[in-house]
């Protein structure tokens, strides 16, 4: 549970930063699911299925203590095509208790990173032959370290460094990029690291995310 001292901070910092309306192009928080499930297993371990709603947009609170405690993995949801589309953009938020630390359960000697993917429709998950192109990770550039504060992470769709499950990069593979963006299944955050983007992470201390906004232009 969150200690009062957190809530009333997140309090006054939403109030200070109004975000008004949801974006057009994101679809309410119960649409939105944290996952990814594979073949019926949630990797997302202790998280909900779905992030909780707030003012603009929708939040979650960090597993704390363990990885045993559980971690947060994928954030998605299922958008129309993006054949056309230029960018993403995202806002976000995070709170937490000072000293708290983020921490990739995969890799925990290394930075916890946030950043974007999206997901071809039909995707094995085997990562083998055609189904490397299934996902993407956005360039390692734009991922950004876990920390208080807010935060934006603004991508080109044809940014040649978006890069396949395997390799290789969206410079090399630029058809098969091309499929996905048209008949995409998820899009959305991964919480990880360097070594793993959609690995998981947990936090040290009470800590909080909310989604201020997400936008395909």
């Amino acid at each position: 549970m969150m200690p009062p001292l957190l809530l009333s901070l997140i309090t006054a910092l939403a109030v200070a930063s109004p975000v008004g309306a949801n974006p057009a192009s994101a679809p309410d928080a119960n649409s939105w699911e944290i996952g990814p499930i594979i073949r019926g297993r949630n990797y997302s371990v202790g998280m909900p299925l779905h992030p909780a709603p707030s003012p603009g947009g929708w939040s979650f609170d960090f597993p704390v203590g363990s990885a045993g405690a559980g971690h947060v993995h994928y954030v998605t949801f299922r958008p129309a095509s993006m054949a056309g589309k230029s960018r993403i953009v995202v806002r976000y938020r995070i709170d937490a208790e000072r000293g708290t630390r983020f921490v990739p359960q995969a890799n925990p000697d290394s930075p916890a990173l946030v950043s974007l993917y999206f997901q071809r429709r039909g995707d094995s998950w085997s990562a083998k032959g055609r189904y490397n192109f299934y996902r993407w990770y956005a360039p390692l550039a734009t991922a950004r370290p876990l920390s208080t504060g807010v935060q934006e992470i603004s991508i080109a769709l044809d940014d040649p460094d978006w890069v396949s499950v395997m390799g290789p990069n969206a410079g090399k593979a630029r058809a098969e990029m091309r499929a996905a963006l048209a008949d995409p299944d998820r899009v959305g955050l991964v919480f990880g690291s360097e070594e793993g983007r959609g690995h998981g992470v947990f936090a040290t201390q009470p800590a909080r995310f909310t989604l201020l906004s997400f936008q395909i232009l």
